[in-house]
């Protein structure tokens, strides 16, 4: 495995391809989802591949169900490893989340309680996909619509990471957009929870838009649908976050609604502008 540039990146959609390879471009690395590429050849594949001699790949996986009642699935941790070996990515990184259960899949990453007996679980399940996957992982945290009975802080949230970074070795991916999410909906203090990781086992830092709804009760709620501009609040916490961890790999995201390059461009030059207020200068040589 290579290791991520300190810079911008963005999530690869297909249709951007033609402006990430032919300009230059504030972008110095990708990030795709990790199953959209586990096919034995076509085009996508073959894409994908072309793309990564001209920059580092970040595979991001959707579908190993961490949080689950089971172990990941062995078969899938294999195509896994294969994709891993013939593209070489600069990390690989999983949600903290579950989404089989019973042998059903929900097209959904669901949330978990943040308790002893699903800490050692998703810790055990952590541990079986670095071995099987022969790397360490990062594990991105969630962004939630409601509180478990007892979660009334952010340092739920924080604590239950440590602690899995802890005991297993593993780093985490730091999503600020499901941060500011999260806290919106649950009450939560975005500053309280930035104080609480654990910021020098940050591997990965993800940006993105949400959407904003009302419950049934008439009360505003976000969503985290990766649909939009990074809104205000989320560079503001961007920027703090730096502030404390001091420039880190960052990545902006935008899944739905895909715009024309020029838009999404525009998301990495201002994300490019927050990270170089943060980049150590380089040393001069004589």
């Amino acid at each position: 495995m290579t290791a991520l540039p300190c810079a911008i990146g963005v999530g690869f959609k297909p249709c951007h391809f033609d402006p990430l390879t032919a300009a230059p471009t504030p972008v110095s690395w990708v990030e795709v989802h990790a199953e959209n590429y586990l096919m034995a050849g076509g085009a996508m594949r073959a894409q994908l591949f072309e793309l990564r001699a001209h920059m580092p790949v970040s595979l991001h996986g959707v579908g190993l169900s961490l949080g689950g009642e089971t172990p990941p699935d062995r078969a899938h941790l294999m195509r896994l490893r294969g994709l891993m070996e013939a593209l070489r990515p600069a990390q690989f990184s999983e949600h903290l989340a579950w989404s089989t259960h019973d042998g059903v899949y929900a097209n959904d990453l669901l949330p978990l309680a943040y308790d002893a007996a699903n800490l050692a679980r998703v810790c055990g399940h952590i541990d079986a996909a670095q071995q099987a996957l022969g790397q360490k992982i990062l594990i991105e945290n969630p962004s939630l619509y409601f509180a478990f009975d007892g979660h009334d802080s952010a340092a739920c949230e924080t604590d239950f990471l440590g602690q899995l970074v802890s005991q297993t070795g593993c780093g985490l991916l730091v999503d600020v957009n499901n941060i500011h999410v999260t806290c919106h909906n649950l009450g939560w203090c975005p500053q309280g929870y930035l104080a609480g990781l654990p910021l020098d086992d940050i591997g990965e830092v993800h940006l993105a838009g949400h959407a904003a709804d009302v419950d049934a009760d008439g009360a505003a709620v976000l969503i985290d649908n990766h649909g939009a501009p990074v809104a205000d609040a989320v560079w503001a916490l961007y920027d703090a976050l730096l502030a404390r961890a001091g420039a880190l790999p960052s990545l902006v995201e935008w899944d739905t609604h895909v715009p024309e390059w020029p838009v999404l461009h525009g998301e990495c030059v201002k994300a490019a502008g927050y990270l170089a207020r943060y980049q150590k200068p380089k040393e001069h040589v004589a």
